[in-house]
């Protein structure tokens, strides 16, 4: 009975913050005129990655490896499948052609670095797979070269925009207002996920099955409830780059940033298996691909959000049934 409590008000603290969060980064990118794009980025996407962090953290101090990679493989997993899908279904996407060349090349690298590192011990014949803290350091440079971008387009932009007019409508939340939406969205979203994925992990360790299952589906959705709710609400208000600027932007992170930083606090345990988590996650960002050439619009399309949710529970039944 506890454990659903603890969804519920999870559940209930991650649609606040997610509200808050977006209104505070959608003011705060027309008041310095910074994209919709770049926002969701860096802010939007650190915020709602920061359950994945929280989980990780703690699974890497309690030396649960399965956890820590399950949750970061399987949440970059939901979020482009289970999180664009729903997202599209509910309203179609527009995709800028920046995204497609820059961003979404950025995600895919780190899929394959992680894959890469992880594996150069089977290369060598070892059978024991494991993400070293000399991995983490590397995962670790590639994210501050992704930052390093990042803050170059911003600057781009600015000097591009600085001569244009303000928006009108942001004189609704001032700037002060703005960041501590953005802080509480935040604050909220971190504590709802904790209470979600806890009264989560509690149901399934009740059921008896592995914590590289628990890290797969149950955490890693639980912990992506952020990103499904904020990209929900940004596409509904019609802020489309944002929405896809969290997905791409909190899979970087949870790559680059919370998988390194996990193994550099004690080197991750990685199985042959999750292999083919690596290989659903560059398979996912083929998708958006192949949407969007199929479209011919620049936009991911209803039919392909319909598409991406039953790829997903597809992986989630091949997962269970993996065990």
């Amino acid at each position: 009975m506890i454990s659903i409590i603890y969804i519920a008000i999870g559940l209930l603290l991650l649609v606040k913050g997610a509200d808050w969060l977006v209104d505070g980064a959608i003011s705060i990118a027309k008041r310095k005129n910074i994209s919709d794009m770049v926002i969701g980025l860096t802010i939007v996407a650190f915020g709602t990655s920061l359950p994945e962090l929280t989980v990780n953290l703690l699974a890497s101090f309690q030396g649960d490896s399965d956890i820590a990679i399950g949750n970061v493989l399987g949440s970059n997993i939901c979020n482009v499948l289970l999180i664009l899908g729903i997202t599209a279904i509910i309203k179609p996407l527009r995709v800028q052609k920046t995204t497609l060349y820059s961003d979404v090349p950025f995600s895919l690298i780190a899929a394959l670095a992680v894959g890469f590192l992880a594996n150069t011990m089977f290369l060598a014949g070892e059978e024991d797979l494991t993400l070293s803290r000399l991995d983490g350091v590397i995962l670790i440079s590639f994210f501050t070269l992704f930052m390093g971008y990042i803050v170059m387009s911003a600057r781009e932009e600015q000097k591009n925009t600085v001569l244009q007019e303000p928006s009108t409508d942001i004189n609704e939340i001032s700037t002060k207002k703005a960041y501590l939406f953005i802080g509480g969205g935040i604050l909220a979203m971190t504590f709802g996920g904790k209470l979600t994925v806890d009264g989560a992990v509690q149901i399934a360790s009740l059921l008896n099955v592995s914590e590289s299952l628990i890290g797969l589906t149950v955490v890693a959705i639980g912990t992506s409830l952020p990103e499904l709710i904020t990209s929900v609400v940004a596409a509904r208000k019609g802020s489309a780059d944002l929405a896809i600027g969290n997905v791409i932007g909190s899979n970087i992170f949870n790559i680059f940033w919370i998988l390194g930083l996990s193994a550099i606090i004690k080197p991750l345990t990685f199985h042959t298996a999750n292999n083919i988590d690596i290989l659903m996650i560059v398979g996912s960002s083929f998708l958006i691909y192949a949407a969007l050439i199929m479209s011919r619009k620049w936009t991911i399309q209803r039919s392909a959000g319909i598409i991406y949710v039953l790829a997903y529970i597809a992986y989630v039944t091949y997962t269970v049934i993996r065990g």
